[in-house]
């Protein structure tokens, strides 16, 4: 990461470098990949949004932290961008529990990215383990189990 730049701006580098590497251009989970950055970025708006309650925010706080830990399933250190695979289905579990208990026009308020956010989460959760794998999913989900998180 550049002394100037924040995580968003060096994930956004990040993910672009490589969709134009031979690797990027073939991932069949490309489009996914791509949607880390605006979705690390919702999850940092949804902490300070005043119609977000307290239980929400500590999830919102676990999966912002699950982004930026260089330590998590699968290993960003290791496959690069997509890695980042995991952390798009945890953000996509919490957010999907977070639009159970919020109006969904707080969530798409703060959407930043391309298409509309509450389709894009259940996409994700649909496909998470075939993206992700079935194991990884599955401890995805209990990591939220005991938090009241919904799949």
């Amino acid at each position: 990461m550049k002394n100037n730049e924040d995580f968003y701006q060096s994930l956004r580098g990040k993910i672009r470098d490589y969709f134009k590497s031979e690797e990027g251009k073939t991932n069949r989970f490309a489009e996914y990949v791509l949607l880390a950055p605006d979705l690390f970025h919702l999850l940092c708006k949804l902490t300070v949004e005043q119609e977000v309650n307290v239980e929400d925010k500590a999830k919102l706080a676990v999966a912002i932290a699950y982004f930026v830990s260089p330590v998590d399933l699968i290993p960003e250190i290791l496959l690069g961008p997509a890695g980042y695979l995991d952390d798009v289905a945890i953000a996509a579990f919490v957010l999907n529990s977070i639009i159970n208990n919020t109006a969904p026009e707080v969530i798409s308020r703060h959407w930043a990215g391309e298409g509309d956010i509450l389709i894009k989460v259940k996409e994700i959760i649909k496909i998470a383990d075939n993206m992700v794998g079935k194991g990884v999913w599955n401890k995805i989900k209990a990591m939220f189990a005991n938090k009241g998180t919904r799949n």
